[in-house]
């Protein structure tokens, strides 16, 4: 079992009633987040908006937190985010916000205290570039083949250049 992974927390000025984030069961990846709002906040379809949560974090080098959408909320009410996830960068020690949008058709109102979305911490790791210009990559079955490609084969709904471009244009002709 892994070790657990110690993070300082800083409640904003003002958000000590609310809950630290926290995980709702044993086997949760997420911890929920809350709603900082100073009052209730409607949103009519398709209007977005920034929601403080309370909190900012110090997380270590080599790890992240991404700000993702509750499915409940977005199966009950379309609420998800613009940028999901939003990614919460080692160095950045701000408020974290969630950037949520009405996706669905009648206007849902968020109060203070809501579980608006939930936090994920991760390990990151950093790239350095292999620059293989005038190389080929190594090859793999998949090869260029993207957009809806992973599960089916060659020749069943692609062309040759979608196949040799890795382009998904089959659904812009009108095939699934």
């Amino acid at each position: 079992m892994p070790s657990t992974l110690r993070i300082a927390i800083r409640r904003t000025q003002g958000t000590e009633d609310l809950p630290l984030p926290a995980y709702a069961t044993a086997g949760a990846a997420g911890m929920d987040l809350h709603a900082a709002l100073e009052a209730p906040l409607t949103l009519r379809p398709g209007e977005r908006a920034l929601i403080p949560t309370g909190i900012a974090i110090a997380l270590p080098p080599n790890y992240e937190a991404q700000v993702r959408p509750r499915s409940g909320l977005a199966l009950r009410h379309g609420l998800g985010m613009v940028n999901a996830p939003g990614t919460i960068d080692s160095d950045y020690r701000g408020e974290i916000c969630a950037l949520l949008i009405n996706l669905g058709t009648e206007p849902i109102t968020l109060n203070r205290g809501d579980r608006v979305a939930q936090l994920v911490v991760a390990p990151v790791a950093r790239v350095q570039w292999d620059n293989c210009a005038g190389e080929p990559l190594e090859e793999t079955p998949r090869g260029a083949n993207g957009f809806g490609h992973t599960g089916h084969q060659h020749g069943a709904n692609t062309t040759a250049a979608e196949h040799e471009h890795g382009a998904n244009t089959t659904a812009a002709r009108g095939r699934p």
